[in-house]
């Protein structure tokens, strides 16, 4: 009987006869005699313990990055199939941000915006732009009463002067309307309760625009509305687009603030605190009997049962009529792309009359929306959402048959018209009549 080499096993192959072929028993043997070093010392052989771990962790690591990336993709996948108007390109943007590549996204905009800023000089294309037919021209100050409720419900009537005085321009040479402003939109009883004019935004970018809407808040009222995404958890009574139960009295509706992981605030609307509200906050403030603030939560307003709703974003850009102190500090308006990079901006502020007014351009730093925002007469302002696909807003006339038509401020604003008539995934706020 053959005999085997210690620790060795024979791998047994017959041939056709059922023997195993004496001269190829040699080539048949697997030696399992350690190997040795070049010192000559043995190498420890694989154990059955260490070479099942090895199989188990080869095993599993596979599964482990299918998952790492399968969750990922599942997540985008639905964000980018979800019924909505957003482009895809936005909604992979948002995703980003959403999951902890805030920072990069940032980076990229921030490269993006420094090397391709707004032109210096020229004139803006086209002038002026021009108002929709159904816009009354300008005319002498018109001078009207309307009867509201203070916040204690104390009736008084208040005599008010249409337009809204001029805002003086940046530039020495202004153009034909530069700062004069004129009605736009839905009247009430014939009379206007909404203005518009435009402004360059300082004496260096000239080919640009600032829109600026004047909302008589005596005849008006605000309120918040949530969008599918941003605050989400409906349902809301006051959902992501203007009922159309809302066609007979909305005049406008304008975009709201940074997202809420950006904003450095919180979001309370219909009795939810969907984030905590933060003191020292700017705020949109609204009310019961539908007027609005613009307030630094705990000084100038504070939770009451008259309160609505509260959507804060960042510090004011003008307070007591002053410029903040830090509108070139970083550390303030970095929520995306900070203070001192050109790109569409817009702003909301409540003057000495407690009227409204909405500003918003391309081309503007935070320092340049202050000072827009200063020469249209705010007490206290805040800075709402940027970039071209956030900064939008409609006014609305009727269109005599129960419908209305929309009207966008800048004819450069990239959404349609009809942004605020379709469901959305961004807040936003909407001013109807009274």
């Amino acid at each position: 009987m053959t005999q085997f080499p210690p620790r060795s096993y024979l791998l047994l192959g017959r041939d056709a006869y059922g023997e195993i072929p004496p001269t190829s028993v040699s080539s048949l043997i697997v030696d399992e005699t350690p190997a040795h070093t070049d010192s000559g010392v043995p190498e420890p052989a694989e154990t059955p313990r260490r070479s099942g771990r090895r199989r188990l962790v080869l095993g599993i690591a596979p599964a482990v990055v299918i998952v790492l990336i399968a969750i990922p993709a599942w997540s985008l996948g639905r964000v980018m199939l979800a019924n909505n108007t957003d482009p895809l390109s936005i909604r992979f943007v948002e995703w980003a941000r959403d999951h902890h590549l805030g920072g990069l996204v940032n980076r990229v905009e921030n490269y993006w915006y420094t090397t391709h800023p707004p032109p210096k000089g020229g004139s803006p294309k086209g002038g002026i732009p021009t108002l929709p037919a159904s816009a009354a021209p300008a005319s002498t100050p018109a001078r009207s009463v309307a009867s509201v409720r203070n916040a204690r419900g104390v009736q008084r009537t208040l005599p008010l002067v249409h337009p809204p005085a001029p805002v003086v321009p940046f530039v020495a040479t202004p153009l034909p309307g530069e700062g004069a402003w004129r009605p736009i939109g839905r009247e009430i009883g014939g009379i206007p309760v909404a203005w518009v004019t435009y402004l360059r935004p300082d004496t260096v970018h000239t080919s640009e625009l600032i829109g600026m809407v004047h909302f008589d808040m005596h005849s008006l009222t605000a309120t918040l509305h949530a969008g599918t995404s941003l605050p989400g958890g409906g349902p809301w009574q006051n959902g992501p687009k203007v009922d159309p139960s809302n066609y007979g009295r909305v005049v406008a509706a304008f975009n709201s603030a940074f997202k809420l992981n950006g904003s450095h605030g919180g979001y309370y609307s219909e009795g939810r605190m969907v984030q905590p509200l933060v003191a020292g906050r700017a705020s949109f403030v609204t009310y019961r009997d539908g007027h609005a603030d613009v307030a630094l939560w705990g000084r100038d307003a504070t939770m009451t049962p008259d309160v609505t709703s509260v959507r804060q974003n960042l510090v004011l850009l003008v307070d007591q009529g002053r410029l903040a102190p830090d509108l070139s500090s970083s550390g303030s308006w970095d929520g995306t792309v900070g203070a001192a990079v050109y790109v569409w901006r817009s702003a909301v502020c409540v003057d000495a009359h407690h009227d409204l007014v909405y500003a918003a351009g391309p081309g503007l730093d935070v320092m340049t929306l202050a000072q827009a925002m200063q020469r249209a007469g705010c007490v206290r302002a805040m800075e709402l959402d940027i970039n071209s696909w956030w900064v939008t807003l409609t006014t609305f006339t009727p269109d005599g048959h129960g419908g209305v038509v929309p009207w966008k401020l800048l004819p450069s604003m990239v959404r349609n018209a009809d942004r605020y008539l379709v469901t959305g995934t961004r807040d936003f706020i909407e001013i109807d009549a009274r």
